[in-house]
């Protein structure tokens, strides 16, 4: 296949772009480089450019003679979305509408989408199944739950072929240890306590433990990205016209925030000094995937199960890579 990867030099797509190189795929590469990093996808053709850009996007379809695009660009950080909800908007819901149209005008009409458990908002059952309802509590999950509606939309009225897969907890590095995780600032669990570890943190702040689970801490359901990647790979064998595939990807097994921890002082042999904080508003006690219906309609289930696994595979990632790319 001809695969568009629209955030390619991103976290997760870039290890979709190896998955795809792999699988013996001709892959293009778009993203702005905002967030993403162009040594993360040495081997891609990768073209710079912004979503909006409609003129480049149809244009890089058409050259490239485009079958299938997979959407990794949106921003995904909770917080930010609520400080600066114009930002994700702007870039979540605009620039996505025009790739979708820019694909609508060039005929190509099969479309993986990254999706969020953040769609559902604070579920008051877990796990998470595809039933419960997306009720968004922040502008991120809502403004992906905007984009799988659209997608719903469009495969009615112009028969697009879609798969909004939603993403539990991205975690883990390619065993590989050549591509991992960056960003700046770094705002996720296990590569900050792993930046301890290399001693550039002092200590890492565990936001609250009084929650209503075993140990106090939060509970989250951490999937590696490679499996993240194999399930697009998976969804793309199963899509049809005028028709939409909603799936949850995780594990379907919790972990605390304490134990991730554990797990990283196991991994790295360092002590790992923990600070005590306050809650953040907003963060559920437990978000944990019901991820069978991904099995039944993709034939796909998480590898990586084994917390432990994950966490080593980030922490070879970040030994050779201290300062992420920038190493």
């Amino acid at each position: 296949m001809n695969v568009l990867v629209v955030g390619g030099a991103g976290y997760i797509g870039s290890h979709a772009v190896a998955m795809l190189h792999a699988a013996g795929h001709k892959v293009v590469v778009y993203d702005n480089l905002s967030r993403g990093h162009a040594a993360a996808v040495p081997d891609a053709t990768l073209v710079r450019g912004d979503l909006k850009d409609q003129d480049l996007v149809e244009r890089t379809l058409t050259d490239h003679g485009i079958e299938v695009v997979m959407h990794f660009a949106a921003f995904a950080e909770v917080g930010e979305s609520v400080r600066d909800p114009a930002v994700y908007y702007q870039n979540n819901v605009v620039a996505a509408l025009s790739l979708l149209e820019a694909m609508r005008k060039t005929d190509v009409k099969k479309f993986i989408f990254s999706s969020t458990t953040a769609t559902y908002g604070a579920p008051e059952t877990i796990p998470i199944a595809e039933t419960t309802p997306q009720n968004p509590i922040n502008p991120y999950g809502f403004t992906k739950l905007v984009i799988e509606r659209a997608l719903a939309d469009y495969a009615n009225a112009y028969g697009f072929a879609y798969a909004a897969l939603r993403y539990f907890n991205a975690a883990g590095a390619s065993p590989s240890g050549k591509i991992g995780e960056h960003h700046d600032p770094e705002s996720h669990l296990i590569p900050i306590v792993l930046q301890v570890a290399l001693g550039q943190r002092e200590h890492i702040t565990v936001f609250g433990k009084d929650y209503p689970t075993a140990d106090g801490t939060c509970i989250r359901d951490y999937i590696h990205v490679d499996d993240l990647a194999s399930a697009h790979m998976a969804a793309v064998e199963k899509l049809q016209p005028g028709k939409g595939i909603q799936v949850n990807l995780g594990t379907g097994r919790g972990t605390s925030v304490r134990e991730i921890i554990d797990a990283c002082r196991e991994v790295t042999g360092h002590p790992i000094p923990t600070v005590i904080g306050e809650r953040r508003p907003g963060d559920p006690p437990e978000l944990v995937a019901d991820a069978r219906l991904a099995k039944e309609l993709l034939g796909w289930e998480a590898r990586y199960t084994d917390f432990r696994d994950i966490v080593s595979t980030a922490w070879k990632w970040h030994q050779s890579h201290p300062h992420g790319y920038d190493s």
